[in-house]
């Protein structure tokens, strides 16, 4: 199979590019920056990209590549901080930007060649940049310029290698995907990689890992942990042991539906936990986020090994990880990405863990995910539900978690599911949930004041979860939720809507 490898530099995008190569049906694998020129002639890949990094070539101990890779006679392309990478290697210069560049910027392309084939003269690219090549290495000329960037792209034929300072794996850089698509032309890749080949490739793998051993996987009935639990089963049957842990941090009725679903509809090994009071005791106080998530991560583990020790001779434990949690918690390789936040099975996981771990889906998007379940047969209701963060409610409440604060926050969440499903909207966006704030407000009930919880309501539009819009609700659904969940919901006096966009925002508030 014909495979393109993606050097990690440590860009929050570096997964996007691997994604968009393998939409245009050609399989990609993503590697460390530091992988040798010996390590990727033995994995013999028709191309290479060089990926974006926070780092600069210029300050301190940026990361880069062995050299002698250009020397392979594979064609190359380096996007942001890879050109800059690219450049530097063969003898260009780079140099702090006179102007930064950052967001939505006009290019202008500066005559043929072979990346920018099919391509307007001039489109709209995603610039995110404060240094830029200032002098080409030998053998290379400008195809492309901006405002402010004079070698805004370059291409040199004896090196077969290409440089483009824009990011054309987002989508807010018009064609972007026309670029990596003649990428993959120049490559000569044959486009047969399927989410079917994953599928395949995926439960060998699983088979021959496991063997005969039993694996305890922690299902949640999110999307994620459901497509991994059915491609679990799928491989090794009856060696799968489900655990569901009622950690009192979930949605109203999630306990039951949970139950009644897997033990019923798939038929798959599963193990009830109910460790409400565990978790909300070991929460009783804390107000940082970090601490929450690590918090939750670390009973989690606890409560899987305690589960593998009642089965027995357990020696796995499965998560659902998606890709967009391992990017916002570390790099992914080992690389220099910035650390945005902790994810409880990623970052709060405990540095001498019982159970080696199987993430089947952690370099895969959302929307991939959704894909691999249509094509296991799994029904609609779990394949798009909206995302639910591991560590549930704890994270939605702003501020100390408390069974009262609990309360109040699933009735006004199950409303606003309620609300979005009858309007026809809940598979038009990405996600929408509440957040209980830390600040009450004067409000007026009948003749009476009251003082109560402010509640935010989030709604945003996505395609990965890496960024994402607030979501244009109808004015007549948002007073529909507000209405009842002023009502309804006993300690809430007033609603506000979240118009924050990812970035600058993240998704969820903590």
């Amino acid at each position: 199979m014909d495979k393109i490898l993606v050097l990690d530099f440590g860009s929050q995008y570096t997964q996007l590019i691997a994604r968009k190569i393998r939409e245009l049906n050609v399989f990609s694998q993503i590697v460390n920056h530091d992988i040798s020129s010996e390590q990727i002639s033995r994995i013999r890949p028709s191309g290479l990209i060089l990926s974006g990094s926070p780092a600069s070539v210029d300050l301190g101990e940026p990361p880069l590549p062995d050299s002698s890779i250009f020397r392979l006679g594979i064609p190359v392309l380096g996007i942001c901080y890879g050109m800059q990478v690219l450049a530097k290697s063969l003898g260009g210069n780079v140099a702090k930007a006179g102007k930064r560049e950052y967001g939505r910027v006009k290019i202008h392309i500066d005559g043929k060649s072979a990346i920018f084939r099919s391509v307007k003269s001039s489109f709209i690219c995603w610039m995110s940049h404060a240094e830029e090549v200032v002098k080409l290495p030998s053998g290379f000329k400008t195809i492309a310029h901006t405002d402010n960037c004079k070698i805004a792209a370059m291409v040199s034929s004896d090196w077969k290698s290409y440089g483009v300072q824009f990011h054309p794996e987002v989508i807010h850089t018009q064609f972007g995907k026309d670029i990596l698509s003649n990428f993959i032309d120049i490559c000569a890749c044959k486009r047969d990689w399927r989410i079917s080949s994953f599928i395949k490739n995926s439960i060998a793998q699983i088979k021959e890992l496991v063997g005969d051993d039993k694996v305890i996987l922690g299902l949640s009935g999110g999307v994620d942990s459901s497509v991994a639990a059915v491609l679990l089963n799928e491989a090794i049957g009856r060696n799968l042991h489900c655990v569901f842990v009622n950690n009192g941090l979930l949605r109203k009725g999630e306990p039951d539906k949970i139950r009644r679903i897997f033990t019923k509809d798939f038929n798959i090994n599963l193990h009830y936990v109910n460790a409400q009071n565990d978790f909300i005791a070991r929460l009783e106080g804390v107000i940082d986020p970090e601490r929450k998530r690590k918090i939750i991560g670390a009973e989690f583990i606890r409560v899987f090994n305690a589960a593998a020790k009642d089965i027995g001779n357990i020696k796995y434990l499965a998560q659902g990880t998606l890709y967009p949690d391992v990017v916002e918690s570390l790099s992914a390789f080992g690389g220099p990405s910035a650390k945005i936040k902790t994810h409880h099975n990623v970052g709060g996981l405990p540095k001498r863990m019982k159970l080696k771990l199987i993430e089947p889906l952690r370099f895969l998007f959302k929307d991939e995910v959704r894909k691999i379940g249509r094509a296991l047969n799994m029904p609609d209701d779990i394949i798009y539900r909206h995302p639910f963060p591991g560590p549930g409610l704890a994270v939605r409440i702003l501020g100390e978690v408390t069974k009262n604060r609990l309360a109040i926050l699933r009735d006004a969440d199950a409303i606003i599911i309620q609300e979005i499903k009858s309007s026809g909207f809940y598979r038009n966006i990405w996600q929408s949930f509440a957040v209980l704030l830390p600040v009450k407000s004067v409000g007026v009930m009948g003749d009476g004041r009251t003082y109560e919880y402010v509640l935010a309501l989030r709604a945003v539009s996505s395609k990965d979860g890496m960024t994402a819009d607030w979501a244009k609700l109808p004015y007549g659904i948002l007073e529909s939720i507000s209405n009842r969940i002023i009502n309804e919901v006993k300690g809430i006096n007033r609603v506000v809507y979240d118009i924050s966009s990812k970035p600058p925002a993240t998704i969820e508030w903590e």
